[in-house]
Formats: C-alpha cells, sequence, structure tokens
C-alpha cells in the first residue's frame, strides 16, 4: 500500500518527536514543519491526507493557520486536527470547528487515541482517493473533447494558489516566478504594498531590485535565488516607494524543484512589517529614555540630599520628603502623559492639597490651562512646593487668617505666576535667601532662563515666576481654572492608631525599614516586615493583625494571593507601589493605593479611613 503523508505542525522540536514516536507505528510518511510558513510550504507542493496543528505559536497561531489552509480549494476537505496543551474554552472549540477542525487533542497526548484518531482519517484519504482515480480515468476518456476546459481550470487553480498566499489585502501580498521564462506574476496586494499600479509596473527581476533599498540590495536576493537545496528562504528588507517612502517588508521564498533538482517555481510572499520595525525602534529609544531618566531623578534626589540644611535631623527629614514628594508627584501626572507634559493646573493641585484647611478655603488658584514641558514641570513644581512651604513656616499659611493667592496667565512671550500672601505675619526683606527660596531662583532662572521677582511687602510676601513660551508643550485639554483639592482631616479630631496591629509586606529592605519607623512614631505595632509573598502568607495565617500594607510586587512576584487572602478574611490593607493604579486588576478597585515614595502623613490618613469603616481582626484563629 502506498505511503501518505502526515503533516506535523508545531514551533517545538521535542513535541514534533513526539508524535513522530507515536505516529510511527502506522508507518506512514511523516513530515515536520517548525513554523506556519514552512507547513503552507509543505502543502502546496505534497499531498497530505492528515494535518496536526498546535493551538498555540508564535505569530500566526494554529486557528489563523487553518484559516489560511482552508481558504485554499484544494485544501476544503483536508482533515486538520487541532493538538493543545491548553485549557480550550467552548468558544475555541466553535471557533476551531468552525474553521474546519474535524478533531481536538489535549496534551498529554494518549498515544493509542492520537493513532486511532489519525488512522481514521488516514483510511478516509485512501478512500477519498480511489473515488478520484476513477473520476481521472473518467476524465481521461474524455481528455480530447475538454483540453480547452482543463486548460482553463488549471490557470485557475494556480490563480487560487497564488492568491491564497495574500493573507491580507492591505499590507501582505503574494508572487511567483517561472523560472525557465523569467515572467513573474503579482497579485493585487503585491502591487498596492509596494505603491504601485498593476497597469504601469510590469516585475522583473532589476525593476524589483532597484526599488530595494541601496543598503539591503546584497542581502535582498529572494528573487535572484539560482542555486543550492534550500526549499525555502526567507529576508527582511527595506523598499524605496515611488513616492520616495521607505518602507519594512519581510519576505518568505518556497522553491519547486524537478525530479533532478532543478528549480520550476518560486513562490513567494511579502509581509509589510514598518508599523512593527517602528515600534521596535520606539522600544528602543523607549529603554534608552528611561534609562536616561531614571539617572536624571537620582542625580535631583542626590542634590536634594546634599544641599538641604536644617537645624535638626528631623527637620531634616521633613524638608527632604517634602521636596522628594514634590518630584514624585510630578512624575506621576508626566507619567500618565507618557511623558509628553504636565498640566500645570494638576501641579498646582498637587502641591497646595495639604494647605486647604477644613473650614473655609485658605488657598485659592485660578489659571488657564496649559502644559508645560517635562523637565519645566518638575523645576515649577518644586518652585511652587518651596514657596508653600516657606508660607507654612513663616508665612501667610502660618496662621489662621492667612490666605495665599496663586494665579497664572499665558502670554505671547511666557507664563506668569503671580504668588500672592495676605493676612499672615509681617515680612521684611531678608538678608539672604533661605536655601527653599534659593531653590525657586535657581530652578526657573538658570534652568530654562526664566525669571523670579521676591516682593517683600507687610502683609505678606508677593512673587512673580516667568516662564518663557519655549516651555510650553500645547494647551491643556483640562479645565480652564484649578479646583482646590478637598479638605484635609481636621486633625484634632483625629483617631489615633495607637492599639492597632498593622501586618507590612514589603521587598525593599529600605522601604520596609521606613514604613515601620512611620508606623512607629504613629504608635502602631508593626507584624513583620516580611520581604516575600510566601512569608507573608504564612504570617498572615497565624498572627493577629487589623491591617495590612503590602506592596504590589514582591521580589517578582504578584501579591495578588495574600490580597485575596485578606479580601476574603475581611482585613482593611492598602497597597505601597510605584505602578500607577491602572496596573491593579479590577477586582482590587475599592483597595487604596499609595505612590511610592510613601509619605507618612497621606499613610496615616489612609490607615485611619480604613481602620474606620472595616471590620478589625479581632483573633489570630480567624486567619488560620
Amino acid at each position: 500500500m502506498e505511503k501518505v503523508n502526515i503533516l506535523l505542525v508545531d514551533d517545538q522540536p521535542a513535541k514534533l518527536l513526539a508524535y513522530e514516536v507515536i505516529l510511527g507505528e502506522l508507518g506512514e510518511n511523516l513530515i515536520k514543519a517548525n513554523s506556519p510558513e514552512e507547513a503552507l510550504a509543505v502543502l502546496l507542493k505534497a499531498d497530505v491526507a492528515v494535518v496536526l496543528i498546535d493551538v498555540v505559536m508564535p505569530g500566526v497561531d494554529g486557528f489563523e493557520l487553518a484559516a489560511m489552509i482552508r481558504e485554499h480549494p484544494r485544501f476544503q476537505k483536508l482533515a486538520m486536527i487541532f493538538v493543545s496543551a491548553v485549557q480550550i474554552a467552548d468558544t475555541d472549540h466553535l471557533r476551531g470547528y468552525e474553521i474546519g477542525a474535524v478533531d481536538y487533542v489535549t496534551v498529554p497526548v494518549v498515544p493509542e487515541v492520537l493513532r486511532a484518531k489519525v488512522k481514521v482519517f488516514l483510511e478516509l484519504y485512501r478512500k477519498t482517493r480511489q473515488l478520484e482515480g476513477l473520476n481521472a480515468e473518467l476524465e481521461r476518456r474524455v481528455s480530447a473533447r475538454t483540453a480547452e476546459l482543463e486548460a482553463q481550470t488549471e490557470r485557475l487553480r494556480q490563480s487560487e494558489e497564488r492568491r491564497s498566499l495574500a493573507l491580507s489585502a492591505g499590507d501582505m501580498g503574494s508572487w511567483e516566478l517561472d523560472v525557465a521564462s523569467g515572467v513573474f506574476q503579482w497579485d493585487d496586494g503585491q502591487y498596492r504594498i509596494f505603491g504601485l499600479e498593476p497597469g504601469t509596473f510590469e516585475p522583473t527581476r532589476e525593476r524589483i531590485r532597484d526599488m530595494v533599498h541601496p543598503d539591503d540590495r546584497d542581502r535582498c536576493t529572494l528573487t535572484d535565488v539560482t542555486s543550492g537545496d534550500e526549499m525555502r528562504y526567507q529576508r527582511e528588507f527595506r523598499v524605496v516607494r515611488p513616492t520616495g517612502e521607505v518602507r519594512w517588508y519581510f519576505g518568505a521564498v518556497a522553491v519547486t524543484r524537478d525530479e533532478q533538482g532543478g528549480m520550476l517555481r518560486l513562490n513567494g510572499v511579502t509581509v509589510d512589517i514598518t508599523e512593527r520595525r517602528r515600534a521596535e525602534e520606539r522600544q528602543v529609544l523607549l529603554a534608552r529614555e528611561v534609562d536616561h531618566r531614571a539617572k536624571n531623578t537620582l542625580a535631583v534626589v542626590l542634590s536634594v540630599l546634599r544641599l538641604t540644611r536644617a537645624r535638626t535631623m528631623p527637620e531634616f527629614i521633613s524638608t527632604v520628603e517634602g521636596r522628594i514628594h514634590a518630584l514624585a508627584a510630578t512624575h506621576n501626572l508626566l507619567s500618565a502623559t507618557r511623558w509628553e507634559g504636565a498640566d500645570l493646573c494638576k501641579i498646582v493641585d498637587e502641591e497646595m492639597a495639604p494647605y486647604h484647611a477644613s473650614h473655609r478655603r485658605r488657598v485659592v488658584t485660578a489659571g488657564p490651562a496649559v502644559v508645560l514641558l517635562p523637565a519645566t514641570a518638575q523645576a515649577v513644581a518644586l518652585a511652587v512646593h518651596e514657596l508653600a512651604t516657606n508660607a507654612a513656616k513663616y508665612g501667610a499659611l502660618s496662621t489662621e487668617a492667612g490666605t495665599l493667592q496663586l494665579a497664572w496667565s499665558i502670554c505671547p512671550d511666557a507664563v506668569t505666576l503671580t504668588w500672592s500672601e495676605t493676612g499672615g505675619p509681617a515680612t521684611t526683606e531678608p538678608k539672604a535667601l533661605g536655601f527653599g527660596l534659593t531653590i525657586v531662583r535657581s530652578s526657573i532662572e538658570e534652568q530654562f532662563r526664566g525669571g523670579v521677582v521676591y516682593d517683600w511687602r507687610p502683609e505678606g510676601l508677593h512673587c512673580t515666576l516667568s516662564i518663557p513660551s519655549a516651555q510650553i508643550a500645547a494647551p491643556a485639554p483640562a479645565a480652564s481654572t484649578a479646583e482646590p483639592a478637598a479638605p484635609a482631616a481636621d486633625q484634632r479630631t483625629r483617631r489615633s492608631l495607637a492599639d492597632k496591629r498593622l501586618l507590612v509586606v514589603e521587598d525593599e529592605l529600605l522601604v520596609s525599614m521606613l514604613v515601620r519607623r512611620m508606623l512607629d512614631d504613629i504608635g502602631a505595632t508593626v507584624v513583620g516586615p516580611c520581604g516575600r509573598l510566601a512569608d507573608g502568607m504564612a504570617m498572615a495565617k497565624v498572627e493577629r493583625f487589623d491591617g495590612a500594607i503590602l506592596d504590589l510586587n514582591l521580589a517578582g512576584e504578584a501579591a495578588d494571593p495574600l490580597a485575596d487572602l485578606l479580601l476574603a478574611r475581611g482585613v482593611p490593607f492598602v497597597f505601597i507601589t510605584g505602578y500607577q493604579r491602572d496596573s491593579l486588576d479590577r477586582r482590587y478597585a475599592n483597595v487604596p493605593v499609595l505612590q511610592k515614595p510613601i509619605d507618612a502623613a497621606a499613610l496615616e490618613r489612609v490607615l485611619l479611613s480604613l481602620l474606620d469603616t472595616a471590620p478589625a481582626l479581632q483573633a489570630g484563629a480567624s486567619m488560620a
């Protein structure tokens, strides 16, 4: 009995070897293909009885390959069996059967079951071939009368074969070269992605080569294959369209040879991969930009540490924390816009939020929407922070009667910010500026050649900041005025955390030490800290605690299992992370998130709010 072909398609050589061993007992001809492209090349040259297709493959998956195969009229009845190592949903089963799959096999494969299924389709294939032989015999009897019809049918089959290789009309095309005559045939997709009109361009080797980018001509020889034993070739190259536009393409060629090994035809597929290449270039640039910004941020933080002066250690810590949080808040704003710029309204909101009193508006801000460039946004945020800190220590915000007005306007050549304090202690011009106000002047004047004018009026400090228009990225899409943040809670009515036990799970040693010190300062008892997910899970099951503080990522492991455990037990917790909130799963939508670096006051406010509204854990047994 003549052997028939069984095509095995999988990107993993080990799995192909396993299928070969299992099906070897059938005594048939096993053909292996490591990719969808290689599988298509095999199908175009050989008759195949059954195809085993891996569902999960890089690039084109098994479903897509099956759809490509089924599009060709020659393969309408080809038996295809899907092999899957992952759980297949009902919708996936339905999708596969709609495409034309005849069966599914799950991994680990049961050899007897796989052989039995394949054997059924082999028998069906042989019977079908027998019927086809009888039909061929009948056709030969009338060949003289149907010669012209057969010629037309063959041309149609070849046309459909070429057209089937164009998997997408927008960015793929197919072609064929008759080696003996040197005649090319292009489909519409090939003309389209090359930016050509079929009636105005006749493809030849020379004309195609002239369109290839000069730097790629030596390695782009897909149409010039003349020797060698390879059956398929692949290249990536650039083409200069008639408009001058340069685009990237991926080309694959399958070689058809005669019995002596001579080439008969070249069948090729061309894919426009310009967007993929541009995305790769953007990723490289982004990686370099991240590296650059990380180093710049560390340099700024180091400068803040070295230049900050204070009479006591607590004052030093408070000053440094305030400046770093100002930079962190602006970093979050810039991250939200992918570092294209930050809205001045939001910068002011972030920096002035702590100074809104609960009984009335002490800080009034107003101004048009405007987006500042990233470096400028950080400098302005630091300047506003230093002015606010100075006002809280010595100016209008140091008394209950003081008021601060911050307004800005856009002029043709600059954005002008006006800082006006009233109702505070009387002010006089100092003999020398403090470090904070020196930062304001240096960051605005030296960094981007802006202007800073201090006016020490009796009723309070009046300051004007001028930002050159060259530092403006664009008008912001937000509202035209900045609204003050919600009033802070009255510190005199704040509950104490002195009787609370809090679990801390954080993999960064220094951060966990800082959180522990913050909790110690407000009288809470720390459980842990734990640096790994496993340690946190173990601690959560045996210890008694009222709430928890979790890092979102613990040494490369997501904190989800521990978070789910706390949710199930009704234990309130807060995430501390450098990620944005949109990185969280939606099941944690009601869990508070604090951005790193952590602010002690913000941490205390969140914990008080959580423990006010959620039941505390009463006994360690309830967590066991």
